[in-house]
């Protein structure tokens, strides 16, 4: 089986919204041409653009459609003082924070060019990430029942690293994952992140002594991306 060709875009520093909006069209698009291509032949049918849309964004609070509003602890005059975005969003999961220093990936992907199913989806970018956590020396696992990246699983130390949640119809996703990079914990505190109470969030920058620069760590993550999906990735 051919490998699938998965478009990376570094969208670099860009609003939430401005990015949802970029997610929704090529989402859109990929869903069309896909629909369009069920009533041709196969040798007149478009090849599939998928694509994993890499950023940062400015402080921002997002909701998903699982998520309670109580789990945001400030108000509105609050996030405005502090120059902080909210927005209630379609993906699955609770409330999380994006900030500067996080590299937030957004695959958008006909997983029926790769394989369908959600809970397999969801296991690879969390491979993704824990390998990469492992090549420059942190020990990064899974929580049992709690998707994402975390350390010390199992322990009073547990704490999350990267989150994840996504939004899929038609076997077409969007939304991903956030890894925090240097990411300034301290905005997590006006959260219940990802509505998980008990346990805390953690960033490389805090847990190694030498930081990998964003664009050695987004390198390593392409590189995981292709491995975990059996894929090839034009690279930006």
């Amino acid at each position: 089986m051919k490998q699938p060709l998965v478009k990376v875009v570094d969208l670099g520093w860009i609003g939430f919204k401005e990015a949802w909006d970029i997610q929704q069209q090529y989402f859109d698009e990929l869903v069309a041409r896909k629909l369009a291509n069920r009533d041709k032949a196969d040798e007149e049918k478009e090849p599939l653009v998928h694509y994993l849309l890499i950023c940062e964004h400015p402080h921002v609070y997002t909701l998903g459609k699982s998520g309670k509003a109580e789990h945001l602890l400030i108000d509105q005059a609050e996030l405005e003082s502090m120059g902080i975005e909210f927005f209630p969003i379609n993906r699955g999961g609770d409330i999380t924070y994006h900030g500067p220093g996080q590299i937030v990936g957004y695959p958008i992907l006909d997983l029926d060019d790769f394989f369908t199913d959600i809970h397999r989806y969801l296991r690879c970018l969390e491979e993704i990430i824990i390998e990469v956590l492992h090549q420059y020396g942190l020990k990064a696992d899974r929580s049992k029942g709690e998707t994402g990246v975390w350390f010390d699983v199992g322990t009073d130390k547990a704490r999350k690293v990267c989150a994840m949640g996504i939004k899929a119809s038609r076997w077409v996703t969007m939304h991903g994952f956030a890894l925090n990079h240097s990411v300034d914990l301290k905005y997590f505190e006006y959260i219940v992140p990802c509505g998980i109470a008990d346990k805390a969030v953690a960033n490389m920058a805090q847990e190694l002594g030498s930081l990998p620069s964003r664009q050695q760590v987004l390198s390593s993550i392409i590189t995981q991306f292709e491995l975990q999906f059996n894929c090839i990735c034009a690279k930006p």
